[in-house]
């Protein structure tokens, strides 16, 4: 079975190659380092630096298998290329939520940067979705675990 395309923006590609570098060519010498020091103390059936060191070296062992599937199936959204008179991943969407009463703004990416702290949404959450080609001017419904929302689109920009 042939896993599902990851959409990316180039920001976020570039994100992920950063962190996948940081834990092959540092992380992964530094737990290196940790599990050498740990050994050399001797008896390992009751060492807890070996065991956390071990514990860690399995997380990005596990973090590094993860990136790259996920590179491997990474489909990059060219920004230059976005139609910005349609909402589409890599836009920035200014939206009025009528629910609330409030402007709000945030990015549409992929679901592997999808991050709410940092105003970034998902193509694939349901406001993401139903944004999803719609223009300036349009009104959606999403229905959310807090009820049916509306948005108005207000305005749609590239994302520098």
């Amino acid at each position: 079975m042939e896993a599902k395309k990851k959409l990316l923006t180039y920001a976020g590609l570039k994100a992920l190659e950063e962190e996948l570098e940081n834990l092959k060519v540092v992380k992964r010498k530094e737990v290196a380092a940790k599990i050498k020091e740990a050994r050399e103390q001797g008896d390992l059936s009751e060492n807890a630096e070996y065991d956390a060191a071990k514990d860690e070296q399995r997380d990005i062992e596990a973090r590094i298998e993860e990136l790259e599937a996920i590179l491997k199936n990474a489909e990059v959204v060219v920004e230059d290329e976005v139609d910005f008179d349609k909402i589409n991943v890599g836009c920035t969407v200014k939206a009025y939520d009528i629910t609330f009463d409030e402007e709000i703004e945030f990015k549409l990416v992929g679901s592997t940067e999808a991050n709410s702290l940092e105003g970034k949404i998902s193509n694939e959450s349901p406001v993401g979705h139903a944004l999803i080609g719609k223009t300036i001017g349009d009104v959606v419904e999403v229905e959310t675990q807090a009820g049916v929302m509306q948005y108005k689109v207000l305005d749609i920009t590239r994302t520098v």
